[in-house]
C-alpha cells in the first residue's frame, strides 16, 4: 500500500483523548464510514492483503469490526460470521471472557456457524492490547476451526497486541500503525 493511502487513512482517524475512560486515546474510525471514497479505498486495500489467502470465513467482533469485515467478506464471496457480546445471539452459542484494554468482555459465537477445520480470518478496526482478538481466537479454536490470521485497519504497536497474538501463533496484518498515546 502506498504511503499516500496510509496518510489519507490516518488523516481521517481523529484521536479522542480520555474516551471512554480517562487516559485512553481513542482512535475514531467512524469518519472513514462517512466518506464513501475513502471507505472504498480501505476495503480494496484489505482485499489486496488477503486475496491470495485460502479463507473459508471472516469473523469480526461487534460493532466496529463489522464495518470492515462485512464488505470484505462480500467482496471475497465468503461467509461473514458475527461475534457478539454475551446474550445477543439467538441460537446456541459458545462464549469466552477476556481482559481487553480497560475492562473484561464476554464474547459469543453461534455453535453451528463455522465448520470444523475451516480456515478463519479475524477482521477488526483496531488492534490495541489484543484482548478482543484473543477471545475470538479462543472461540474459533473451541469450534475446532483454524484461525489463519488477524487483519486490522489500525494497529497501536506500543500496546503490544500483535506480540500477544503472535505468541498464540497468529500473524497480524495492519493497514497502518498509529501511536496509541
Amino acid at each position: 500500500m502506498s504511503t499516500n493511502i496510509q496518510k489519507l487513512i490516518a488523516k481521517n482517524i481523529p484521536n479522542i483523548p480520555n474516551f471512554p475512560i480517562k487516559g485512553v486515546q481513542f482512535k475514531d474510525l467512524t469518519p472513514i464510514l462517512a466518506k464513501p471514497k475513502i471507505l472504498k479505498i480501505v476495503i480494496n486495500e484489505l482485499v489486496k492483503k488477503v486475496k491470495k489467502m485460502k479463507i473459508d470465513y471472516i469473523v469480526a467482533p461487534e460493532t466496529r469490526g463489522y464495518f470492515f469485515g462485512i464488505p470484505l467478506a462480500q467482496k471475497l464471496h465468503i461467509p461473514f460470521i458475527p461475534v457478539r457480546k454475551k446474550g445477543k445471539l439467538p441460537r446456541p452459542t459458545i462464549s469466552v471472557t477476556e481482559n481487553i484494554e480497560y475492562s473484561k468482555v464476554s464474547l459469543e459465537i453461534h455453535r453451528d456457524d463455522i465448520k470444523p477445520n475451516a480456515r478463519v480470518l479475524i477482521v477488526d478496526d483496531l488492534l490495541a492490547t489484543g484482548g478482543t482478538i484473543k477471545a475470538i481466537i479462543k472461540l474459533i479454536r473451541l469450534l475446532k476451526a483454524k484461525p489463519v490470521g488477524a487483519l486490522v485497519v489500525v494497529e497501536l504497536p506500543e500496546l503490544n497486541g500483535a506480540k500477544q497474538l503472535n505468541s498464540l501463533g497468529i500473524l497480524v496484518d495492519a493497514m497502518i500503525k498509529l501511536p496509541g498515546k
